[in-house]
């Protein structure tokens, strides 16, 4: 059965895994691209029409997407959707590997610390863990490029939806982060950001540059990585 056909029949006992695969299927792809067509949805996912109109129903339904109308000059509007704030709570989290590396931090300084200690002495053992799997993964000497990959997927394993890209001139990248793992952490403590910014500089070796932040509004966390100057 494909999973158009499995998406078309009603919600059965057997059939509440499937929908619920394609719901979060249809708030990743939304988080990644942002406002799209129920078409393209349906085109992106392999599933039927119905069954994402279904599913974006649902989801709006809940306050975790909003349909928005977009005029293209003459014609009818189309309709796209897009998630709200409220599915921020509907995308990997890591709160318990922050609350953790935190608490051992506290201990580790004493209990009594200011709380930009604490972010770097977790930014300390975050780098150790990473440049130790960097040399793994890549020995001998590796090139930025391929750094800044590796470094994408361990994000992206702790679950920020991140990827690296190569920009036109060929010798700078950009990594995207595409959901907060560390969210509201985030907003009520800009130094966890600050210091992710140079655990990225430190590990890699390079020029990091913020360019977009999720934390103030914005859809994605981006960096700019160069080679450091001479």
């Amino acid at each position: 059965m494909s999973i158009a056909e499995t998406h078309d029949r009603a919600p059965g006992r057997q059939d509440r895994g499937h929908f619920s695969d394609l719901r979060r299927s249809i708030l990743h792809e939304l988080r990644l691209h942002g406002p799209t067509a129920p078409d393209e949805l349906a085109r992106r996912l392999g599933a039927s029409r119905t069954g994402v109109l279904q599913q974006l129903r649902a989801l709006e339904a809940t306050g975790l997407a909003r349909r928005q109308t977009v005029r293209h000059g003459v014609g009818r509007p189309r309709h796209v959707f897009d998630v709200t704030p409220a599915a921020q709570g509907s995308f990997p989290s890591n709160y318990d590997g922050l609350a953790s590396d935190v608490l051992t931090a506290v201990a580790t300084l004493g209990g009594d610390e200011l709380l930009t200690d604490v972010f770097e002495a977790r930014r300390v053992s975050l780098r150790a863990r990473v440049a130790e799997r960097l040399a793994t993964a890549l020995p001998g000497r590796p090139t930025l490029g391929d750094r800044v990959r590796e470094l994408a997927a361990i994000q992206d394993e702790q679950g920020y939806l991140c990827h690296a890209t190569i920009e036109a001139d060929g010798a700078t990248f950009r990594l995207s982060e595409h959901n907060c793992a560390i969210y509201q952490v985030a907003i009520a403590y800009p130094g966890a950001c600050r210091a992710e910014v140079e655990l990225f500089r430190d590990v890699l070796g390079a020029e990091v540059v913020r360019e977009s932040h999720i934390a103030s509004g914005d859809r994605c966390c981006s960096y700019r990585i160069a080679e450091q100057a001479p």
